[in-house]
């Protein structure tokens, strides 16, 4: 699933400000944020950018030019942060990227791309979300019956990438001015998020993101989500996305301020093509769409193909075979 199905607790203040009503039929309607309104939003993923960013650095291997660094540095909410940092040989100026991984997934997902793109002149970092990082600093979802605890990891797995961003563009070697970010399911989430509240951010590619939790966990027939639904207590689910329906994408896309393509399956598992559509549809300007007859793991070397065509008309990869 998108994230084994998936330190702000949700308030009622919140809660009036983004009224969303969701049936045991999954009929929830998210409204349009307005830009006052969107401004609480934004402020959930407020941290302070001035501490010291506590990080450690082992190099991992060097292999072709490339190096791969393991990273840990301080989460400004909770633990410490694992991740990869992909360096090729050279002075740079080099394009900073930052990829999300989906939700079962780990920083090894998008590698073998990071290494590609060291080739064509980016620096990238790979981060782990809370739930798959090494105790102590493992926080897992989901947790059906504390929605407002998911919520405040979710939130945190934003957060963190931010702080990821403060110390891949502190580096002398990268262009701060040609920063990307590339998500995949969960990570086109928080991509779609990073895009609204971080105006650090130059493109975004989403890769088989959803428009609404609402959409996966009550609307979809996946024989999991089905046997999911059926078990639990009756509510749990529904309440679990009203809480959490505040980190939808399709509440941030609207207030994109950077170019978006979104790369969505013809044979998606996990949502309809209505919910895709509408997510697009919902996206600011200038934004583009592709489609690809593959499922949610997207691993179409045409998906891959045409994302780093995007990147380098956006920020300036620069053109190489991929073959």
């Amino acid at each position: 699933m998108r994230g084994s199905i998936s330190h702000i607790l949700v308030s009622a203040a919140l809660a009036t400000v983004f009224p969303s009503s969701v049936n045991a039929q999954g009929e929830k309607k998210s409204e349009a944020v307005p830009t006052s309104d969107f401004q609480v939003l934004v402020r959930q993923f407020d941290y302070d950018s001035k501490r010291p960013l506590d990080y450690s650095d082992t190099v991992n291997q060097t292999k072709n030019g490339v190096t791969i660094h393991d990273l840990q540095y301080a989460s400004p909410k909770s633990g410490r942060v694992t991740a990869y940092l992909v360096v090729p040989e050279g002075k740079g100026p080099f394009v900073p990227i930052v990829f999300g991984h989906w939700g079962p997934g780990n920083r090894t997902e998008f590698l073998p791309e990071a290494l590609f793109y060291a080739k064509a002149g980016a620096i990238s970092l790979l981060v782990d979300y809370p739930w798959v990082r090494p105790a102590p600093w493992r926080r897992g979802v989901p947790n059906f019956d504390k929605p407002e605890l998911d919520h405040e990891i979710y939130i945190q797995a934003v957060v963190d990438i931010r702080r990821g961003i403060d110390l891949l563009l502190a580096r002398k070697d990268v262009d701060p001015k040609r920063l990307a970010y590339v998500g995949h399911s969960y990570g086109a989430q928080w991509g779609a998020i990073l895009s609204a509240v971080d105006e650090r951010i130059k493109t975004a590619v989403l890769i088989g993101g959803v428009a609404e939790e609402a959409d996966i966990l009550l609307r979809n027939q996946d024989p999991d989500l089905v046997e999911l639904r059926k078990h639990a207590p009756p509510g749990q689910i529904e309440r679990y996305v009203e809480v959490n329906a505040l980190l939808d994408a399709i509440r941030y896309v609207g207030h994109a301020r950077a170019p978006l393509l979104f790369q969505f399956a013809n044979y998606e598992r996990y949502f309809d093509r209505a919910s895709m559509e509408k997510y697009f549809q919902a996206a600011s300007e200038p934004k583009q769409v592709s489609w690809y007859d593959t499922g949610h793991e997207l691993n179409d070397l045409q998906a891959l193909a045409d994302r780093y065509r995007w990147l380098s008309e956006h920020v300036g990869l620069k053109a190489r075979p991929l073959f």
